[in-house]
């Protein structure tokens, strides 16, 4: 459950604000809960800075928390920067550095209007047999898994097909619309727009991993959108994730403005 794991962790904590043209340096700051059939498995939070020349920075950090420390150490460190171009958030570089007890490796993926330029990981992983490799194809038109799920004010939201890379596995999320949804926490109160997710493995990963085989095939993910209106923009506030052990929720506990 390694790899779904720090999938998990990384594109599913996506919880971003971004600010509207013109605005000073906004900070914003997200704060997650981790659970594992109801239980605390980890916590995380992401800070980001949107400059008023358009650039952005976004850093999180993700440690396991409650009965998942009694199990395993884990702790993973993000970061993505790039610019707000054309009302998307487009990344220039993304980080990561994952650690699972005592192994740790870190994935840094460099991007060119949308395409990655290169992907490399520290210190390099030997790859099975079944092992399906990330085509240049596969490379071009592609989002990072932080700001890949920022969504402008203006943007049917469910009614998306996400491209995502997350520095090993070439992946697609394909969101469809199911509905409103009440949700608040520190920080928001009102309705959020829910979408069915499908996940499509596409390429940098075990052919036949079960982990993977049993989220392509499930209906039951869902990631839930909350629309900033100070910034105009619509970002994930709750995920339900099925595995094989039990669902994997990640919620929202703090959605707010950092003040300056």
């Amino acid at each position: 459950m390694a790899h779904l794991g720090r999938q998990i962790l990384v594109s599913a904590f996506a919880v971003l604000l971004a600010q509207p043209a013109g605005a000073s340096e906004v900070q914003h700051r997200t704060e997650y809960k981790v659970a594992l059939a109801g239980l605390t498995i980890a916590r995380a939070a992401f800070l980001t800075k949107i400059e008023d020349d358009h650039s952005y920075n976004i850093d999180g950090d993700i440690k396991s928390a409650g009965l998942a420390d009694l199990v395993t150490d884990i702790l993973a460190k993000t970061s993505v920067s790039g610019v707000v171009r054309n009302d998307r958030l487009q990344a220039a570089k993304y980080v990561l550095y994952y650690k699972k007890g005592k192994k740790a490796r870190t994935y840094e993926v460099s991007y060119r209007n949308g395409d990655i330029v290169s992907a490399t990981t520290t210190p390099e992983p030997r790859r099975p047999k079944e092992w399906i490799p990330v085509t240049q194809s596969d490379m071009r038109s592609v989002l990072d898994p932080i700001s890949g799920l920022i969504f402008t004010g203006d943007t049917n939201v469910c009614s998306q097909k996400l491209p995502i890379f997350d520095g090993e596995t070439r992946m697609d999320l394909v969101l469809s619309p199911k509905g409103d949804e009440d949700f608040s926490t520190d920080g928001f109160k009102g309705k959020a727009t829910v979408c069915g997710v499908r996940f499509v493995p596409r390429s940098g990963y075990k052919k036949g991993r079960k982990d993977l085989v049993y989220l392509s095939k499930s209906n039951r993910m869902e990631i839930w959108f909350a629309k900033a209106e100070a910034a105009n923009v619509y970002a994930p506030v709750y995920v339900r994730i099925p595995t094989e052990y039990g669902t994997v929720t990640i919620t929202a506990v703090k959605y707010g403005r950092v003040n300056s």
